[in-house]
């Protein structure tokens, strides 16, 4: 495949989306979950409250239904609420390339807002082939927005609801979007101010556009995002990430669900075949995910 071909089919919205979105009033939360229900590695904050209320009916599928892996993810995902996913880059970002190819298995449109400049258009298109989906139509399936500074990010956050109704995602993707604030140019207090507002945004975007919402955050979890714990969007799950040798483990803190992917080679059974009592679901992945630490080509 020409990458010239892989490029042209990226739709990118470089600037800020017209017109700010106001800030709404914050969010009503549901009942908190105890304390301490999320591993210790995560730091979350002492009271997450995650949605109880009647999931609403999707639309259209968000993944398709197999490999297994696409199930169980698509458990964590609701309709007008956020799931945040949490853990190493190495350990989240090559699954969050698996949701964008099989969201193109599934026929669907990611709305995507990146704030770590690491979205590959080339190892995306080579996924999506490998579940037989044709590169620029993977591609197509996905609008980014990209920013360059912090201010940037918070026009783009601002201008999102406007964007999602124009063009009817059905999943709505934050990737890393305090990144950008860790630069010297933002001063600490208005670093805070700004991500605060950013939290109650995202809120109100999906009482206007009712999608599933993912967010990404780093090993920190909410510590590197203030404000969103508290005055951000209703919870749907909380899902922390991380490498092991050979490894990859994934817990849902709703129900404390626990999957592994292990790597096996061509034609071996794998132990999910057999069941058990484990409250641990493995699922065996024919290649695991390789980490990358390279950062994207821009343009």
């Amino acid at each position: 495949m020409d990458p010239t071909e892989v490029r042209s089919t990226l739709s990118l919205e470089a600037e800020p989306f017209a017109r700010p979105f106001p800030a709404e009033e914050d969010t009503p939360y549901a009942p908190s979950v105890p304390e301490g229900a999320g591993p210790r590695s995560i730091a979350f904050p002492t009271r997450i409250r995650l949605s109880h209320r009647p999931r609403r009916t999707r639309t259209a599928p968000v993944l398709p239904s197999e490999p297994a892996l696409f199930p169980w993810l698509a458990r964590r995902l609701a309709p007008g609420e956020a799931t945040l996913w949490c853990g190493p880059g190495a350990a989240v970002e090559p699954i969050l390339e698996l949701l964008y190819a099989g969201n193109a298995v599934a026929r669907g449109r990611i709305s995507l807002l990146e704030g770590a400049n690491r979205f590959d258009p080339y190892r995306i298109g080579e996924l999506g082939r490998a579940f037989g989906v044709d590169a620029t139509r993977t591609l197509e399936g996905i609008r980014l927005a990209r920013a360059f500074t912090a201010y940037q990010m918070v026009a783009l956050v601002d201008g999102w609801a406007r964007e999602a109704k124009r063009h009817r995602p059905t999943l709505l993707v934050g990737h890393d979007l305090p990144a950008l604030f860790t630069a010297d140019a933002v001063p600490p207090e208005e670093r805070t101010a700004l991500l605060g507002h950013m939290a109650r945004t995202l809120g109100a975007l999906l009482c206007e556009v009712p999608a599933p919402l993912l967010l990404t955050l780093g090993p920190g979890g909410f510590s590197g995002f203030p404000g969103l714990a508290e005055a951000g969007p209703r919870w749907a799950d909380l899902v922390t990430f991380a490498r092991g040798p050979g490894t990859l483990r994934l817990r849902a803190m709703r129900d404390d669900a626990r999957l592994s992917l292990v790597p096996r080679p061509a034609g071996q059974t794998g132990i999910e075949e057999f069941g058990g009592g484990s409250a641990e679901e493995v699922i065996a992945w024919d290649a695991l995910p390789r980490p990358t630490a390279r950062r994207s080509r821009s343009g």
